[in-house]
């Protein structure tokens, strides 16, 4: 795209105005920290080698315009062998450090400023085969299949028959290892403690105290059956603990995860079932369930002082019947979770989206991406970011919307 009319796109989708500057903090002072989450919808490793995809670079505007601190991406490959785009040699889920190399450090127009982040990316379930019949179709599909080319103009690849099969029989759904995975963006001059993230990938579902346990509908047996109830794991890509400390002193965490989708799963619901049971999986962890070890076999939930952020596309909202509530209500209701901020549309982005409710982030009218502050944080705003109707190309840049919220911790 010519630069004279990529800027006049920002001016039309009103990028250009009022751009979010990063704020400062010292020593024995409230750190402020806005938070984002952003499901930028099937971003894989071609689309990141290049430098100019046209649907990276509106993402990467929004998120300069916003200027968040720190930054969840969900639906970003993670880069392994096996995956489209992959090269022999290169480092594993090395995506993140493309995105934030080519789109988020150059300003993607003269009236944006370039942001400079440290990436974390670890890995996650979506496809990796498990070698078990998880679908219960009768057959075992481990073999990778031939992914279709991401198209030039940005837009998503289609799912094949074959995609689905091998994706089914994933321990999360994905048609190649990696898909669909998650990647964290935080600020270069903050400090990541690496050494202390905690991660949930390898926990079994079957560990989880009354789990929601899928049945076929026909027999009313459990869904699984006892060798792959066994093994299936409770997260569809993976939970993250990941502890930053900020220039205060202060150690904020960044609670992420991305449950499946509670549908596509037929008669037993057994996504729906596996969505309310990783949702529910953040408040066990607040109230330090005795269920709860991580990947290095580490026991025990997060302390009753930590400070925290849940963040991520959490695939459930609390108003839709069609799904199993209890988990994401219970969740926002908790002690420790400051959920009666509800971030919204500004009133003219909900004026040019009548089809949705305010706090909708989603274009299919649900609210599913989450940015919740511990209680014991100071929120000060909060907000969805929607484009004008009229200024959205033929390929949006996703079906979600930038879900934000500011608050200020310490000191």
């Amino acid at each position: 795209m010519p630069k004279k009319l990529w800027v006049l796109l920002l001016v039309v989708t009103g990028l250009v105005v009022g751009c979010r500057p990063r704020e400062q903090a010292r020593t024995g002072q409230a750190t402020p920290v806005r938070a984002m989450t952003y499901n930028i919808e099937d971003v894989r490793t071609a689309d990141l080698r290049r430098s100019d995809h046209p649907r990276l670079r509106r993402a990467a505007a929004r998120i300069q315009h916003l200027a968040p601190d720190v930054l969840l991406v969900n639906e970003m490959t993670y880069d392994q062998p096996g995956a489209p785009g992959y090269r022999a040699g290169d480092p594993d889920g090395h995506n993140a450090q493309r995105f934030a190399h080519h789109y988020l450090s150059p300003p993607q127009a003269d009236s944006l400023e370039g942001i400079s982040y440290q990436p974390v990316m670890l890995p996650v379930n979506t496809g990796l085969h498990s070698g078990l019949d998880l679908n219960n179709d009768g057959r075992v599909v481990s073999t990778v299949p031939e992914v279709p080319s991401a198209p030039d103009d940005g837009s998503v690849p289609p799912q094949s028959d074959a995609g689905r099969a091998y994706g089914n029989d994933a321990w999360g759904f994905g048609v190649f290892p990696g898909q669909y995975g998650m990647a964290l963006f935080v600020r270069d001059d903050w400090t990541v403690l690496r050494d202390s993230i905690r991660t949930f990938r390898r926990l079994p579902w079957h560990e989880k105290p009354n789990a929601s346990v899928p049945l076929d509908t026909t027999s009313f047996e459990p869904w699984y059956s006892p060798d792959a109830w066994a093994d299936v794991r409770l997260s569809s890509k993976s939970h993250w603990d990941v502890p930053v400390q900020l220039p205060n002193g202060k150690v904020l965490h960044l609670l992420a995860s991305h449950p499946t989708p509670p549908g596509f799963d037929g008669a037993a619901r057994r996504n729906n079932h596996r969505n309310h049971d990783e949702v529910q999986f953040w408040s066990d962890y607040l109230n330090q369930a005795s269920y709860v070890e991580d990947d290095s076999g580490r026991a025990g939930g997060l302390h009753d002082d930590a400070r925290f952020l849940v963040m991520g596309d959490l695939n459930a909202d609390p108003d839709d019947a069609s799904v199993f509530r209890d988990a994401i209500r219970r969740l926002v209701a908790h002690e420790r979770v400051h959920g009666g901020t509800v971030p919204k549309a500004t009133p003219a982005r909900q004026a040019d989206h009548p089809d949705l409710d305010p706090d909708d982030t989603a274009r299919w009218a649900a609210r599913i991406d989450y940015v919740l502050p511990s209680s014991n944080l100071s929120v000060r705003d909060a907000g969805v970011w929607r484009p004008r109707p009229a200024a959205v190309p033929d390929v949006p840049v996703s079906d979600h919307f930038p879900v934000w919220v500011d608050v200020r911790v310490g000191p």
